[in-house]
């Protein structure tokens, strides 16, 4: 995933996912696989000669994944989801139900089949 914007213009903006295809000392070959520019390869330099523009992402926040279609989707929540935005996201960056994967545990981390849908009522009393 890029961790910062290269090129706008074509697809290359912060939290584009890419794969690999090679690795060189001084740039790397990879396809955009996210967005109207999926499938393009491009060719991603050092930054400064210390270090690539992107970081290795097995597992993304809820807010990073919003406005993504993934294929697979494994949610962990190991506390209550704290807003109806946040759990509303999560679930529905999946196209079907059988692709999605929940895990819930308590706070001894014993597994659930529920979660708690957090809401501060304090935050309504002077409406």
């Amino acid at each position: 995933m890029l961790i910062r914007n290269l090129d706008q213009t074509n697809g290359l903006c912060k939290g584009t996912r890419l794969i690999i295809t090679k690795l060189g000392s001084n740039v790397i070959e990879a396809e955009v696989i996210i967005g109207p520019n999926t499938g393009n390869m491009t060719y991603i330099p050092k930054i400064n000669m210390r270090q690539f523009p992107f970081i290795v992402s097995y597992a993304m926040t809820i807010n990073k994944s919003q406005g993504q279609s993934l294929q697979h989707i494994g949610l962990y929540f190991p506390h209550p989801v704290f807003s109806n935005d946040q759990l509303y996201v999560a679930l529905s960056r999946v196209k079907s139900k059988h692709r999605l994967h929940i895990l819930i545990h308590d706070n001894d981390g014993n597994p659930k089949n529920i979660t708690t849908n957090v809401v501060y009522n304090e935050v309504f009393a002077n409406l």
